[in-house]
């Protein structure tokens, strides 16, 4: 590999960590009301539709991306969901 490439390898693994942060704050408050559950599932099932391009892909720096990013955004996912509140109209 490159330096680019691992650059590029290392950046692919460091950019899904920035949910890690939004998991803690979740987990810290109990609660996700202020997260839309549009953008959530609008997010996730994008990334669901990308994996089997990105588990097929010859391309490793995507692979990588492509799995580390959607395993912990599914973990959001996760905790978004178990810290919903659900409303007291319904």
């Amino acid at each position: 590999m490159t330096g680019w490439e691992w650059l590029a390898m290392l950046a692919s693994v460091i950019m899904p960590m920035w949910n890690i942060p939004l998991i803690i704050k979740i987990l810290h408050r109990r609660s996700s009301q202020d997260l839309s559950l549009h953008w959530l599932w609008g997010v996730w099932t994008c990334m669901v539709l990308m994996v089997p391009w990105g588990l097929v892909t010859q391309d490793k720096v995507l692979k990588v991306f492509t799995l580390v990013n959607v395993l912990l955004f599914s973990v959001v996912v996760f905790v978004v969901m178990k810290y919903r509140k659900v409303s007291e109209d319904a």
